[in-house]
């Protein structure tokens, strides 16, 4: 197979910042809240945006993008279907990592953790602060289901109006949220030459253990 020079010289040189221990917190949730709010205060783009993989018992892996809702001392926070394929995957091995990639910041973030539903009481309230088409939407897709067209969608999108006329929308049974509470916190930062900075936290029974890891 011949490689492909235009993609393969495809480079960036990263130089913006520095991550040394002295300056890392001990606690990787605040060492996130850190990161987080320079991401926020520097405007990256969808900053709350993360790669979510999860896989099933057959070892088949699989990754999509979602978004993070929140994040506490507890975990972090997104939403979705439960019957989706991440799901039913999260069903059969509650195992997932979690990747947040803040190009503006040449950061990188990785989280190995469990994960668990979120109560009943916290999914409806998420729920309720959605907007209108969201909270339709919900009910009208079938998520990760095979469809024959998307007149499907436009046909229980219509349905499910005239349903909730009245402007109280329910939050299906098959929809919530989850936490993963973290096993393992990696922080990446890029640095000139490849020699990147790679801070990784690991879950003991009483704190924190931080590793310096090779890039």
């Amino acid at each position: 197979m011949a490689l492909n020079i235009q993609i393969a010289e495809l480079r960036k040189e990263y130089k913006q910042h520095i991550l040394s221990e002295k300056e890392a917190d001990a606690d990787p949730i605040k060492q996130f809240e850190k990161w987080w709010s320079e991401a926020i205060k520097s405007q990256v783009d969808e900053a709350n945006a993360m790669t979510l993989a999860t896989c099933n018992t057959s070892g088949y892996p699989s990754a999509r993008i979602v978004l993070l809702k929140s994040f506490n001392e507890e975990g972090f926070i997104f939403f979705t279907n439960y019957e989706s394929r991440k799901g039913l995957e999260l069903q059969e091995n509650p195992h997932a990592c979690l990747v947040f990639f803040w190009r503006e910041l040449e950061r990188q973030v990785r989280i190995e953790g469990v994960v668990k539903k979120i109560s009943e009481l916290e999914s409806d309230e998420y729920f309720s602060l959605r907007p209108q088409e969201s909270r339709l939407s919900a009910w009208s897709s079938p998520q990760s289901k095979v469809i024959k067209a998307r007149d499907l969608l436009e046909k229980n999108m219509a349905h499910y109006q005239e349903v909730f006329a009245n402007g109280h929308i329910p939050r299906p049974e098959y929809w919530g949220g989850y936490i993963v509470k973290p096993l393992v916190i990696e922080f990446w930062q890029g640095r000139p030459g490849r020699l990147h900075d790679r801070l990784q936290y690991t879950a003991t029974e009483k704190d924190w253990q931080i590793d310096r890891l090779a890039p």
